[in-house]
């Protein structure tokens, strides 16, 4: 822990630190802009340059992308609290340079499947570690505002990147054109990180002195400890984890099957591209105003809410049969997105300590991101078996039942002064 002289040089809060939280946030778009570039096409890759018939092969990569992801943001918890910050966030980009060469020359669909450990990993270090960072230097009261906007960075992109790569992959090819882009954001992320960004460690060391100060109980418990109370032991720590397993469940059946579901009813790789970033792009506009708006008025309600309205979006997607219908599902699933995602991180920061809130946003993203692969086998299985609609279906009624949990189980953890 740092010192209270050095401490005390340091302040809390996003005006105090508007330039290097203002940093992070353009690095975190970069972040995202790397997923972004496969969200549109990659399934169409799958068959069209591969020749992949079944989706549970289709949809191998983004189970692959979600275990590296989700050990990967574990790990950057811990390595975090233990060596800082910033080199865990460089040591993502480093690991993301070779995904975007991977790619665009693969011999076959094992070298995609390849690039996306590489991808999973380095968005578990970079991504975990924006996050962490920009709590550190928020504090406690814009929490929420912080991870909307750090979120909206994100998911933003993602939906630009779809677009994007939608349009080009339309104009010019699948390979390699689209994936350029990754070239430029994997080196631009990482030369900001390198340059610019600074450690915000103090910053958690004030935040757990002043915290000790008001009285707070001190202590840090083992990694044990912290994975148990995230995972199962603390009600409101273990609602949030569910709630972030499934919300990511939804998004990897998302991101594997609503491409192929647009292909089926007749729509090409420029409108399956507007399609694939309509939601994203209403999730990442949408949190601009959640996070703010949990600060208001707190968590569980926002979180449990917007998993129904996510439901409901999923549920309109399993039914619709044209764009408008699709188009739609797509708002209500990103609007219920924007009303949990950053609000889910909000939760964690309020009730995990300083000395140990990295890690338990570790294990939090550790179980959020498995989602990715539990929705892409769950949904290649059913869809292979009972169809495309069947497995939104399915995966509607799981996001229902979630929010449900979220209503019962949780308490409120936003503290009002």
């Amino acid at each position: 822990m740092h010192d209270l002289a050095q401490a005390g040089r340091l302040n809390l809060g996003l005006r105090q630190n508007l330039a290097q939280f203002s940093l992070l946030v353009l690095v975190n778009a970069f972040v995202g802009g790397m997923v972004g570039i496969e969200r549109s096409i990659l399934p169409a890759l799958a068959q069209e340059e591969f020749h992949l018939a079944e989706r549970t092969a289709i949809l191998s990569f983004i189970a692959v992308f979600g275990v590296t992801k989700a050990v990967a943001n574990y790990f950057a918890g811990r390595f975090s609290d233990r060596w800082g910050r910033k080199p865990v966030l460089v040591a993502g980009w480093l690991v993301a340079l070779p995904t975007p060469f991977l790619i665009m020359a693969a011999p076959s669909w094992e070298w995609v499947v390849a690039a996306n450990v590489f991808l999973g990993i380095s968005q578990g270090l970079t991504w975990s570690t924006a996050v962490i960072m920009k709590i550190d230097l928020a504090g406690a009261r814009n929490r929420g505002l912080a991870m909307g906007i750090n979120e909206f960075a994100g998911y933003f992109a993602v939906a630009l990147a779809a677009l994007a790569t939608g349009w080009i992959a339309a104009t010019y090819a699948l390979r390699p054109e689209p994936f350029y882009l990754g070239v430029a954001f994997a080196m631009t992320g990482l030369l900001l990180s390198i340059i610019a960004v600074r450690e915000t460690s103090g910053h958690a060391s004030l935040e757990a002195e002043d915290r000790q100060a008001n009285g707070s109980p001190v202590g840090t418990p083992g990694a044990r400890e912290v994975f148990g109370r995230v995972t199962w032991n603390d009600p409101n720590l273990a609602s949030v984890t569910q709630a972030g397993l499934v919300n990511n469940l939804n998004d990897g059946m998302a991101w594997g099957l609503f491409p192929l579901l647009f292909a089926a009813a007749g729509h090409g790789l420029a409108a399956i591209g507007a399609l694939a970033a309509l939601y994203p792009g209403v999730w990442g506009l949408g949190q601009l105003l959640t996070g703010a708006l949990s600060d208001k008025i707190g968590r569980k309600w926002l979180i449990a809410s917007g998993m129904w309205v996510q439901a409901a979006g999923i549920a309109l997607t399993a039914v619709a049969t044209g764009g408008a219908g699709f188009a739609a599902g797509a708002v209500l699933l990103g609007a219920g997105t924007a009303m949990v995602y950053p609000t889910l991180l909000a939760a964690i920061g309020d009730v995990a300590h300083p000395s140990w809130r990295a890690s338990a946003v570790g294990v939090y993203r550790l179980w959020r991101d498995l989602g990715y692969a539990f929705g892409a086998i769950l949904g290649g299985v059913v869809a292979d078996h009972l169809g495309l609609r069947g497995a939104v279906a399915l995966v509607a009624a799981l996001t229902f039942i979630s929010g449900t949990i979220v209503a019962l189980r949780m308490q409120e953890t936003l503290r009002r002064k």
